[in-house]
């Protein structure tokens, strides 16, 4: 059983006891948390797709950290013309464990 849920704007394949990192929550790290924007919801042969959202459809999870990703560097140059930049960004996110599934 997998479903597709939707949070801070990107979409993801989830399935029961999976881990996922997703964009920062304000939601305290042990806390249980239901993720209602559910997409797709599949079991086996038994697929429901929500228009946008499945109605009645659920996702939980356990938030298990926050953190902060790699440093991306993001690089500005033009070529004789004496410029050279370079600035870095590291993005912040939330660990999730899917505990269950329902729609």
């Amino acid at each position: 059983m997998y479903a597709v849920i939707e949070t801070g704007g990107k979409q993801y394949r989830v399935t029961e006891g999976q881990r996922i990192k997703v964009e920062k929550l304000d939601v305290e790290a042990g806390s249980n948390i239901d993720l209602d924007k559910v997409l797709m919801v599949a079991n086996g042969d038994d697929i429901k797709v929500g228009a946008p959202y499945v109605s009645g459809g659920k996702v939980t999870a356990t938030v298990k950290s926050h953190g902060r990703g790699d440093k991306i560097r993001i690089v500005k140059f033009r070529r004789r013309k004496h410029y050279q930049k370079e600035t870095g960004h590291r993005q912040y996110f939330t660990e999730l464990q899917i505990t269950g599934i329902s729609g």
